[in-house]
């Protein structure tokens, strides 16, 4: 029965990332979760399995590798996620009684940070009954943007918010702010603004060894990172990316 989660952030892919109270929090878990996402997606797990073998060395006991439900993305999107929500927890559960029964602490890498546009704390309520969750923040993609184009996110004093690409798709610049971060955004949604009005830092892999960058007005560059991004996504089979858009005054 387990009595113990811990989620623990791992950043952005960069294993340098990691910081001692997550690596401690590895050594410590009876058994760490590492979730398969296709071929496709397998260097999501090699990455993860990369950080656990600096931590661990050659042992991987305490490892199991479980493949995660697939979304269904024919149902409305609030429903088709919650049902994959509950799905997830599901596997987590069955995961863990089909190696360890006697598992007391488990552990699982999130990217970033959990608390940032990750569903694992939502998913990890689901559980019954409810064990222990512990928490270990980690680096998250917006700040591994903003440090490889060393700006900082906010002009002085001034707001800024972070949303997705669904949102400004949808509802277009929000008011009251000059300057947004998008994250889940797969469909380029900066290409339903006016190019003239905004400046851009994107990035995909940030932090990666095969971290690409591009910066600049966005009439400029939008085509080009709607261009480099469908390669990207082609040549790794996935991408994840960030931007900052600075809306010109």
């Amino acid at each position: 029965m387990m009595t113990e989660l811990t989620l623990i952030g791992i950043g952005t892919g960069n294993p340098n990332h990691l910081t001692f109270q997550g690596a401690q929090a590895i050594r410590d878990a009876d058994l760490i979760l590492i979730p398969r996402k296709g071929s496709d997606k397998s260097d999501l797990a090699d990455l993860r399995l990369a950080i656990c073998d600096r931590v661990l060395g050659d042992d991987r006991s305490a490892i199991v590798e479980f493949d995660l439900p697939k979304r269904d993305t024919d149902a409305a999107y609030l429903d088709g996620v919650d049902d994959w929500h509950d799905a997830i927890a599901v596997a987590w559960q069955a995961a863990i009684q089909a190696s360890k029964p006697d598992t007391q602490s488990v552990a699982l890498l999130i990217w970033g940070d959990p608390s940032l546009y990750d569903s694992s704390l939502r998913i990890a309520a689901r559980l019954s009954p409810m064990p222990k969750l512990t928490v270990i923040p980690g680096i998250t993609s917006l700040q591994a943007l903003t440090a490889a184009h060393a700006i900082p996110i906010n002009d002085i004093g001034a707001p800024f918010l972070v949303t997705t690409g669904r949102q400004l798709r949808d509802k277009g610049w929000p008011e009251g702010v000059e300057t947004i971060a998008i994250m889940l955004d797969g469909s380029c949604a900066f290409t339903t603004l006016n190019p003239n009005d905004y400046d851009i830092w994107w990035g995909a892999y940030v932090a990666m060894p095969n971290q690409i960058l591009a910066h600049g007005r966005l009439k400029d560059v939008a085509d080009q990172i709607v261009q480099t991004r469908a390669a990207a996504r082609a040549d790794h089979g996935w991408i994840m990316d960030i931007y900052l858009l600075r809306r010109i005054v």
